[in-house]
């Protein structure tokens, strides 16, 4: 076997536990989801991800293991909204930025609710339900901040309190949906919007204040 021909059979050996890895880790979110830490055996998650137990531990070593990086691996692919760094129009930038997080948020809650409940058994799954809303607080305050200090809004109100209320409320929807069939905005594609103008109000911007 040639030099190129070797090189080449060892990029697809290396491309190939990359794929199985990746089943692997995908079948484990899509496992745990459906059945918890304790329902989500080794066989089942071999089985969704189409290899054998015996590649499963090969590659992980232990279900702990594999379902400690799936859950990092599932938070590490959630795109956090951005928020610009210099407001001008606040109620669109706003709006544009709870839509794509109420949309990650209502999409992934089954998975949410899953790993809050586990938090209390297994807390080393807690980065996957807190790095999203985290960043998106760190997000949310540094805009609040700016939009704040270039006279956007009116009153006095607390930064940390205005962006708590309003990730809280996203939050709350999204999550408890489901349950709260009856008591929250209708249609859910309408929810973002109808809370950003309450909180718009609520901190004392009207609508438009555009700064050009």
């Amino acid at each position: 076997m040639g030099f190129e021909s070797h090189t080449r059979t060892q990029y697809q050996e290396r491309m190939e536990r990359t794929d199985i890895r990746e089943q692997l880790l995908e079948a484990t979110v899509r496992v745990v989801t459906e059945a918890g830490w304790r329902g989500a055996t080794t066989r089942r998650i071999a089985e969704e991800a189409g290899v054998n137990e015996v590649t499963l531990f090969r590659q992980y070593g232990s279900k702990e293991a594999l379902i400690r990086e799936a859950m990092c691996w599932n938070a590490s692919r959630v795109p956090v909204p951005t928020l610009p760094d210099l407001p001008r129009h606040p109620k669109t930038e706003l709006l544009v930025w709870a839509e794509q997080h109420y949309q990650h948020l209502f999409q992934a809650r089954a998975h949410i609710r899953m790993a809050i409940g586990e938090m209390e058994g297994h807390p080393d799954v807690e980065s996957m339900p807190r790095r999203v809303p985290s960043a998106a607080g760190e997000q949310l305050e540094r805009y609040l901040t700016r939009l704040k200090a270039l006279g956007f809004s009116r009153g006095v109100w607390d930064v940390r309190a205005a962006a708590s209320m309003l990730l809280g409320t996203l939050f709350a929807d999204a999550i408890g949906r489901d349950i709260l069939t009856d008591r929250l905005p209708e249609p859910p594609e309408d929810a973002p919007r109808l809370y950003i103008d309450l909180f718009l109000d609520a901190i004392g911007i009207e609508d438009p204040p555009s700064r050009d």
